[in-house]
């Protein structure tokens, strides 16, 4: 069993909140995780809402909810009853107390939706993702190394990863993704094609990392409208299955790149559209440093702090940074690179002159940290940034 990073802020915020969601996609351990929290709280009661008895104990909410107040109520897939949170609203409001909901979604958009209209000031959010690599199970640096590979081509759903071997795991991978688009997504209210969406992805997946370009994607789709393409993006990213990573629009009085980047977040479903079976086959294919750097922005986005801000800055002439995080008034750049002796160019130093940032860090697969400069560090992915 491998311990989950978001479970201590799990557990507190059901201590400070009358109800918590857990957001994300199918297949991530929400249910594991919740399940955890069940078994420390006495009498917890948990409804899956995608059967048809449990939705039925729900038909009189007002009388259900207000019968086990005394209980942690889980409501796993909460968006298979789209007006939950109307219900949910007067209950919370006749009783405050403190952990009385967990919700389990496995989209985003749509819950936000709901709660903005129902809920707000009433729940907090929080996103489980995919295993991380700080979620590794302690062992020696050589066997960490060997684990990150793993995760890195295996990607972090729990079944992916945990596999016999990287057949069984492409083969759970190749699974997913048909199960996902032809009955999650319907599940959610999407009616494209899945055959449609099938070849969205898998375009995205081909310009894993690369600037987003509705108009061109449209035309090779067969010419589509570039508002049709950005639906599809949007239903995607909702169902937690791509990131669409804004750039970073400081004021430095330069040509900025507006568009923005688009990543599948989980690297082993960009490797099962890409039909890339093994490590040694990855780090023979063309994607293998892109879909390092998905890899490795994932792993950091995951660790930063509330209300943090990041994205990519890039000029029109060729200043970049792959990832910029900015908090409480600090900016701190990351360059990803898939070399054991990671080289810079020109367009990074003057990328963090623009900005001025406080700390740059060079993310490769490094065994030690080194320094390239004053406050600037080549790290592996495996360590802490501050």
């Amino acid at each position: 069993m491998m311990n989950r990073n978001l479970a201590p802020l799990l557990s507190q915020r059901l201590r400070q909140q009358p109800a918590v969601a857990m957001l994300g996609p199918r297949q991530v351990g929400k249910t594991t995780l919740a399940r955890e929290i069940a078994a420390s709280s006495p009498n917890a009661l948990f409804l899956d809402l995608e059967r048809e008895a449990d939705r039925a104990r729900l038909a009189r909410a007002d009388l259900f909810f207000s019968r086990h107040r005394d209980q942690l109520v889980i409501l796993d897939e909460v968006q298979a009853v789209p007006d939950l949170f109307a219900r949910l609203r007067p209950e919370i409001d006749a009783d405050r107390r403190a952990g009385r909901f967990l919700l389990l979604g496995s989209a985003s958009g749509s819950l936000l939706r709901q709660s903005a209209e129902s809920l707000a000031g009433r729940i907090a959010y929080l996103e489980l993702t995919p295993f991380l690599l700080d979620e590794l199970v302690a062992a020696p640096a050589a066997d960490r190394t060997a684990q990150a590979g793993s995760l890195w081509l295996r990607g972090g759903f729990p079944r992916s990863f945990l596999a016999n071997d990287d057949s069984d795991s492409l083969a759970w991978r190749t699974d997913f993704i048909e199960t996902f688009l032809a009955r999650d997504l319907p599940q959610l209210g999407v009616t494209i094609p899945a055959e449609t969406l099938r070849r969205f992805w898998r375009m995205c997946a081909h310009l894993h990392g690369q600037l987003f370009n509705a108009s061109q994607l449209g035309a090779a789709l067969g010419g589509v409208a570039h508002t049709t393409v950005g639906r599809y993006l949007d239903l995607l990213v909702d169902a937690l299955m791509l990131r669409r990573l804004p750039p970073y629009l400081a004021n430095v009085g330069k040509r900025l790149v507006k568009s923005p980047k688009v990543y599948l977040r989980d690297s082993g479903l960009l490797h099962a559209l890409l039909g890339i079976p093994t490590l040694d086959d990855l780090h023979g294919h063309p994607v293998a440093g892109l879909s390092w750097e998905g890899f490795v922005i994932e792993q950091i986005l995951a660790a930063l702090p509330p209300l943090a801000t990041a994205g990519f800055y890039r000029t029109a002439a060729g200043a970049e940074l792959d990832l910029v995080v900015e908090h409480v008034g600090k900016r701190i750049g990351f360059e990803i690179k898939l070399s054991t002796a990671p080289t810079v160019s020109r367009g990074f130093w003057n990328a963090c002159e623009d900005l001025g940032v406080d700390r740059a860090y060079v993310v490769a697969p490094v065994l030690e940290p080194y320094p390239l400069a004053e406050n600037v560090e080549v790290i592996s992915p495996l360590m802490h940034w501050a």
